[in-house]
């Protein structure tokens, strides 16, 4: 009996994404011909038929829907096989794969960045600014090797560990009078003029409740898509937005301001999936990460 290889499973799969054999051909740069006789050399091996090609796409039969689960994971947990025995143990190199959700990328994101460089400088990072969902689906798919979110219901697979809680305030330009003044209320936002961030953040979802909540309703002036924008804008204006208090640890002319009642906090945690394979650079970021945490003072996690 013939062996399946490795070149059947990636031209497999890439017929199933393309439904179409032409564009799976130009996507792996073999010929048409080559890769219809290659799929049916398969289909022999297996004895069984794993396209439908009677339609205007090419489908997959039950058999090779079946089959081609089974492909991705051999292929991903190959890759991983890869990574392990290329890890190198004293992290003379190494490489990491980070996804982060937005708003961290405003804080927390440069001083792991420089301390990795600074404890592990052969370490190469690649980091990936995603909303949760997709950093999830991110590390089942093996495209990521840890990510940084909030802590909620996640995804079968997916593992959590609380790093520290995030508090959320009322941020103006300083000097501001109400800084020194206690608390502000929620209800006197509702003559506040505001700068945040746009709906399609996680955050702007948690402050919206939190208005809707006390029945506030200040009037939004700027919504943007970007943090950096809204600290220049907060900066350079009377308004003021509502970011996490981290924010203005490194941004001295930004002040925290207090609300009463506050808004509820969220705990952040480090996402990997269950059971893959950490390399050395995964183990050294996580721990340089919970030492970076604990030494900028922020909140600990519930």
């Amino acid at each position: 009996m013939a062996l399946v290889e490795l070149r059947h499973l990636r031209y497999l799969l890439a017929v199933a994404e393309q439904g179409n054999f032409t564009r799976a051909a130009e996507e792996l740069h073999i010929s048409q011909p080559t890769l219809s006789q290659q799929i049916k050399q398969l289909e022999r091996t297996l004895g069984v038929q794993l396209l439908d090609r009677t339609g205007r796409t090419v489908r997959l039969t039950d058999a090779g829907a079946v089959y081609t689960d089974h492909a991705r994971r051999a292929l991903r947990d190959l890759a991983a096989a890869e990574r392990a025995v290329h890890d190198v143990q004293d992290l003379s190199r190494g490489h990491l794969r980070l996804g982060v959700t937005p708003t961290f990328s405003a804080y927390l994101v440069g001083p792991l960045t420089a301390e990795l460089h600074a404890r592990h400088p052969g370490v190469r990072l690649t980091l990936a600014e995603l909303t949760q969902d997709r950093i999830e689906a991110a590390l089942l798919a093996d495209e990521l090797d840890l990510g940084i979110a909030f802590a909620g219901t996640h995804l079968p697979g997916v593992t959590a560990t609380a790093l520290f809680t995030e508090t959320l305030s009322l941020v103006t330009g300083a000097p501001h009078t109400r800084a020194a003044s206690g608390p502000v209320p929620v209800h006197a936002l509702s003559e506040e003029q505001l700068a945040l961030l746009s709906a399609d953040f996680a955050t702007r979802g948690h402050i919206d409740s939190y208005f809707a909540r006390h029945r506030a309703t200040p009037r939004i002036a700027v919504e943007a898509n970007s943090v950096q924008a809204l600290t220049e804008i907060v900066r350079r204006t009377g308004l003021a937005t509502v970011l996490p208090d981290a924010i203005t640890h490194d941004h001295p002319h930004l002040t925290p301001v207090p609300l009463d009642p506050p808004l509820p906090a969220r705990t952040v945690t480090l996402l990997h999936r269950e059971g893959a394979y950490r390399s050395a650079a995964a183990h050294a970021f996580t721990r340089l990460t919970h030492d970076l945490v604990r030494v900028r003072g922020y909140a600990p996690a519930p």
